[in-house]
């Protein structure tokens, strides 16, 4: 009877180190994956990142949305040429809702786009890591309507 108590209590002894073993681990990490391997991939060779609407890292972001408030502007489709400690450069779509007769109705366009990000600054919530503060977008040929054909926006952090 003894060993059997014994047993039992080693058992719940090992079931209860698995579950907390199992529940700090997760707890552990500081930082979400993709703003953990950004940092990383800045780290090892002095690269910016650019900063997403909810405040993450990026790197060669396939997708990148500019329209932060209301998610009528959204880059696509990106495939990057150059990430540099400058500039970084990529084409793609800008996927734009056309708001008419009003923004909820609207309809998206595509538009070729050329992007430039550039003028790397320290990013404001980790200073060791620095950001892209800049976009340009170039159109193609088509644009959205009174945009011109080159347009720079800044980049927050």
């Amino acid at each position: 009877m003894q060993t059997r108590a014994f047993t039992t209590t080693v058992t719940l002894f090992a079931v209860a180190a698995l579950a907390t073993a199992a529940g700090t681990a997760p707890a552990a990490r500081s930082e979400p994956e993709p703003v953990r391997a950004a940092q990383s991939a800045q780290q090892r060779v002095g690269l910016p990142v650019l900063v997403d609407c909810l405040g993450h890292a990026q790197v060669r972001p396939s997708d990148f949305l500019l329209a932060c408030g209301d998610g009528n502007s959204r880059l696509a489709s990106l495939h990057w040429s150059r990430w540099g400690t400058g500039a970084a450069r990529a084409e793609g779509v800008n996927w734009v809702n056309d708001c008419k007769p009003y923004c909820a109705v609207g309809r998206f366009h595509a538009y070729r786009v050329s992007v430039k990000l550039d003028r790397p600054q320290p990013w404001e919530t980790r200073p060791q890591v620095s950001h892209y503060s800049r976009i340009t977008l170039v159109y193609a040929d088509d644009r959205p309507e009174r945009v011109p054909r080159v347009v720079s926006y800044p980049l927050s952090d």
